[in-house]
């Protein structure tokens, strides 16, 4: 019955100029396609649609037979698999492409985390496909697009162990990879749209950048400031570790360098005209993301020039390191942790004066270590924050050292805090009795008070 209604609605069309097709033969076209498609009547379906008496009809409605299509692709328990796909094949070749990218999407959005990994396996290529013959005027497409698969992605349970990565236990890896394969030719498109860009079409590349430049943060904020990479040394080949990368080397592709989003907290950046805002544009936990990832993983280090000082890096990646201090959930605080220890362990023992506490962050960093080594329920972040903790102490100069201690000692409310702060005062007044009185002497300053 099904099959017999789809084929007279299609032959009605056949004598009909599309601008004459009414709701009701798209209606009627809708539902008896899809009951065929339901009913396992592939063959026929099939022999219909390459006819190529109805291609204005496909063209024009047959876009809206995805849903159950891409259903039995996503079960693949039907031993008529090859002829579903080569409807759904044909589909993609026929169909206008705003359409398709309307049905593409429905069907990725109405994923539940159990079938995320297998959606975004079934319609990367597609909807790549579609993009791509959308031409010059796809931006807003692709940031569409790009969200709604970043938001599947997230549904995802991250690795936590060299195991699971390895395994790829929860898809999520095989996941990166599609999507570093997806979004490359649009990085590639941005990148040449730079060396070669024209007054006439300088609106669109900008729009195509913005939402590649949106993809990036969104994906350093919402997953990779999340997951946790592995250097070589633990896992030679890291898919999450290259999908990194892949983001890093995005940025460059639209016209940001490493250097100033990193640095971005201290240097004042030039107005760039655009569809972002400043705050949209540049997101501090994505900004704290990519320090991480350059300054702890030395993810894409060709990219960063090595004229900065280590004195200059600590001061603004200690803007990163309060941001993820500030956080309550764990990925952030052991990122915070790590970033924080990178930046120290460059510097020389001694060496930071007193004049960097006059800001504000060199202050409320140590308020954020006091709270990670008093308050995480995890014994290991609570460790390594007292280990930080010791080294940032150890890089500070000794008239430093002393308004440090007793900033943490008035701030604290915690005796165990206070207890090693005094340790501390006891080890730097015996090197000050050890050695030749300088500009400013520790033990003088605490007997002077």
């Amino acid at each position: 019955m099904a099959l017999e209604r789809f084929s007279n609605v299609v032959q009605l069309c056949q004598a009909l100029p599309e601008s004459r097709y009414t709701a009701e033969h798209h209606d009627s076209f809708t539902a008896a396609g899809r009951a065929c498609i339901q009913e396992g009547h592939c063959n026929d379906v099939l022999s219909i649609l390459l006819d190529e008496k109805n291609q204005d009809t496909v063209s024009c409605m047959g876009w809206t037979l995805l849903p159950p299509l891409i259903q039995l692709l996503l079960k693949k328990e039907d031993q008529n698999l090859p002829r579903w796909a080569a409807i759904f094949t044909h589909l993609l070749e026929t169909c206008r492409p705003k359409e398709l990218l309307i049905g593409l999407l429905e069907q990725l959005e109405h994923s539940d985390p159990h079938t995320a990994a297998e959606s975004l396996h079934l319609l990367l290529k597609p909807l790549q496909k579609v993009l791509l013959r959308l031409g010059s005027r796809k931006a807003s497409s692709l940031g569409m697009t790009l969200s709604s698969v970043l938001d599947q992605l997230i549904k995802l349970p991250l690795p936590l162990t060299k195991e699971q990565e390895e395994t790829d236990e929860f898809s999520v890896c095989r996941c990166c990879i599609e999507l570093a394969d997806f979004v490359r030719p649009f990085f590639q498109e941005a990148r040449q749209s730079l060396s070669s860009r024209s007054d006439r079409d300088c609106g669109l590349e900008d729009e195509l950048r913005a939402e590649l430049l949106k993809f990036c943060m969104k994906t350093l904020s919402h997953l990779l400031l999340e997951v946790q990479l592995r250097g070589p040394d633990e896992l030679t080949e890291s898919a999450l570790r290259t999908f990194a990368t892949h983001i890093l080397d995005g940025l460059a592709s639209v016209g940001e360098h490493l250097h100033s989003l990193v640095f971005q907290p201290v240097l004042k950046r030039k107005q760039v005209p655009g569809f972002l805002e400043e705050e949209v544009r540049y997101p501090k936990a994505s900004l704290a993301s990519v320090a991480h990832l350059v300054f702890v993983h030395h993810l894409a280090a060709d990219r960063f020039p090595s004229i900065f000082s280590p004195v200059f890096c600590l001061r603004c990646n200690m803007e990163h390191v309060f941001l993820l201090l500030s956080s309550t959930e764990d990925p952030k605080l052991q990122k915070g942790l790590e970033l924080y220890e990178e930046s120290l362990v460059r510097l020389e023992d001694g060496s930071l004066p007193a004049d960097l506490l006059q800001i504000r962050t060199f202050l409320t960093v140590p308020q954020n270590m006091v709270k990670v080594m008093t308050l995480c329920p995890r014994h290991d972040l609570r460790t390594k924050g007292l280990k930080v903790f010791q080294l940032s102490i150890e890089k500070f100069d000794t008239e430093a050292k002393y308004r440090l201690f007793q900033y943490i000692l008035r701030t604290s409310n915690h005796s165990g805090v206070e207890g090693y702060i005094i340790k501390n005062i006891r080890t730097q007044i015996h090197v000050a009795l050890q050695v030749r009185p300088r500009s400013f002497s520790f033990s003088a300053a605490l007997t002077s008070n």
